[in-house]
Order: C-alpha cells, then sequence, then structure tokens
C-alpha cells in the first residue's frame, strides 16, 4: 500500500489533533534539552511521529509549527532552522512511510543516519550565513575550536554538528517509532513496521537511544578533547 493512499484515507480530525500535539512535544524535547545543554536537540521527535503517521508533508508543517513555537518559548533563533525541521519530516516520510526503510531496526538506523546527516547539511548554510557561527547552542564552542583548528566555517560549523545531529536524529527515530506503535492503528495501517509487540517496542527504543547516546559521548570524549 503506497503512503499516498494510506494518507488519503486519514480522518482530517486525527489530523487536526496529531499535528499540534506533535509540534508540542518537539517543543518540550527541545526545551529539556536546551537546560540540560546537550549536545543535540531533542525538537523533531514529534515531527518523526507526524511523518510517518499522516506523511511527509504534514510532518514538515509539524516541524514548521515546532521552530515558529519555539522561536518564542526556547531560542529566538529557531525560526531560520524550520528548514532543517522540514528535511528530517520528508526523510521520514518518504523513507519510512512511503519506501518501507522501517521494516527492520537495521533500516531504521540507515534512516537514521541519513536524517542527521541532511539536516546538519541544511543546518550548516543558516549557522554560518545567518548567524556568523554562533547560535547559542552548545556547539559553538566546538564550531570555534574547530575554526581555531584551520578549518573554514563552513567546515567547522558541519563537523561540530554532525555527530550531535546523527545522534538526535537516532532517538527521534527510534522514540518516534515507539509512540507510532502507541497510536490507534489505522495511523499505521500499511506502513511497513516491526512488528508490533511491547516489549519489542521498548527494546527498539532503548536502542537507538543508547546508540544516540554513543554518538553523544563521541562528541563529548573524543572530539573535543582531539581538539584541544
Amino acid at each position: 500500500m503506497s503512503g499516498a493512499k494510506a494518507a488519503s484515507r486519514i480522518p482530517l480530525s486525527y489530523v487536526a489533533v496529531l499535528v499540534p500535539v506533535m509540534g508540542a512535544l518537539n517543543v518540550v524535547g527541545g526545551s529539556i534539552n536546551n537546560a540540560l545543554k546537550l549536545p543535540i536537540f531533542l525538537d523533531m521527535i514529534g515531527t518523526m511521529v507526524a511523518a510517518v503517521a499522516l506523511g511527509p508533508w504534514w510532518g514538515a508543517l509539524t516541524g514548521i509549527i515546532t521552530n515558529v513555537a519555539g522561536a518564542f518559548t526556547i531560542n529566538p533563533t529557531m525560526i531560520p532552522f524550520s528548514l532543517c525541521n522540514v528535511v528530517g519530516a520528508l526523510v521520514w516520510g518518504y523513507m519510512i512511510r512511503n519506501n518501507g526503510w522501517g521494516r527492520t531496526p537495521g533500516r531504521l538506523i540507515v534512516v537514521g543516519i541519513v536524517c542527521g546527516i541532511l539536516v546538519q547539511m541544511m543546518a550548516t548554510p543558516i549557522v554560518v550565513f545567518v548567524f556568523g557561527g554562533a547560535t547559542g547552542h552548545s556547539s559553538d564552542a566546538l564550531l570555534a575550536a574547530f575554526a581555531a583548528a584551520g578549518n573554514s566555517l563552513l567546515v567547522s560549523s558541519f563537523a561540530s554538528g554532525i555527530t550531535g545531529s546523527i545522534a538526535d536524529k537516532m532517538i527521534a527515530t527510534f522514540v518516534g517509532l515507539a509512540i507510532l506503535r502507541a497510536l490507534p492503528s489505522g495511523l499505521t495501517a500499511g506502513i511497513e513496521l516491526p512488528k508490533r509487540d511491547a516489549t519489542g517496542n521498548l527494546v527498539l527504543a532503548v536502542g537507538g537511544v543508547l546508540v544516540g547516546v554513543v554518538f553523544i559521548l563521541i562528541t563529548i570524549f573524543v572530539v573535543k578533547p582531539a581538539l584541544g
């Protein structure tokens, strides 16, 4: 069953509820991350859920709502990064919902990595050309270290954020999967996901978070010390 066919049968009442709720989830996640000063974001879990359950463009709308709301509640720099949320929504929606990349944990890991890379590619020129390399995120110090090592600002921006971006999207992918499994079955009918099992879903979610944590630890204990 194609994603387009599945999406055409989703009642607008589901869309009207899920999009703002998932946007709110993103804002809460971003607020928690901002308070803890982690080298990730946690503001795209809801985008993943909406993109897979409703379709990539509904996920994109969820992401835009997130960044506009987050600009008033978390950090005013968030609005230009709406484009990053849109990129994530399109990757999750088209890869998982429309093309069957969610059927196994291995494929989901690939989706998380692809999403992390593409979102960071979108974020890099925003960081450099809109904000001059400083956005107030914890990755700013790492960017400065890369630049001090003689790299261009574009290279420094990409390198400083890539491990955190992959970690963030890995966490979003697997936590989002657990949320999808808790939604009414009609929202995921025809979408290829790992078999529905409460224990298995928990294992997948925890496993995905652990993979994300590994990337965070690489940033903190390997990349940063290497740059001095």
